[in-house]
């Protein structure tokens, strides 16, 4: 590593930012970790997690899809605050847009992704559901790098949690939660320890 410096990651959230939290928890209580949070992006005024960040004095911005004629010119909004705050790995933390595969193409090796299921199986929604319905006795989540392809891009990391009798969708997505939270921070830093070698 090139004495202490930190890649400087943007992330990209729509909701309470859970998942970030974990993030600016594991880069804090590090001081020798490899990433830095530099910016944090949010699709949705007022969502949850902008507060998170700037408790944590993470610079943050809004760019609202609504505001946007199409995908495209979104996207291109996105990247550009990317580009101008010189971020050089993203990490989608509930982000809830699909990317159109220019953005995907420009960050490509360079944007990660979690996703509640043991990738491949369940790309997608309702992930939960959809395992207790199939009878799995093990669930879990990943975090991959993002394709054009939806969840389909090189696994980093996952973990594996268990599933119960008696499970419902939301008891079996807590237990999934807890585990990205843990997860989420190991993979980030194993992705930026690569940009740095």
């Amino acid at each position: 590593m090139s004495g202490g410096r930190k890649v400087r990651t943007g992330v990209l959230i729509s909701g309470r930012g859970s998942n970030l939290q974990a993030l600016i928890d594991a880069a804090a209580a590090d001081p020798a970790f490899p990433a830095e949070i530099a910016l944090v992006i949010s699709n949705r005024p007022g969502a949850g997690g902008l507060e998170r960040a700037a408790k944590a004095g993470i610079a943050t911005a809004t760019i609202d899809h609504k505001d946007y004629e199409g995908r495209e010119v979104f996207d291109a909004a996105l990247h550009d605050a990317l580009t101008e705050a010189g971020i050089e790995l993203v990490c989608l933390a509930g982000f809830m847009r699909i990317l159109t595969p220019g953005f995907v193409a420009r960050w490509e090796g360079r944007m990660l992704n979690i996703h509640p299921s043991l990738l491949p199986k369940y790309k997608g929604v309702d992930t939960h559901a959809r395992a207790l319905a199939a009878g799995d006795t093990v669930h879990g989540c990943s975090v991959h790098y993002v394709t054009a392809e939806l969840d389909d891009g090189p696994v980093i990391a996952q973990a594996e949690v268990p599933v119960l009798k008696g499970d419902t969708p939301e008891t079996l997505a807590d237990r999934v939660l807890e585990a990205e939270h843990r997860l989420y921070p190991q993979a980030w830093r194993t992705a930026a320890a690569r940009l740095l070698d």
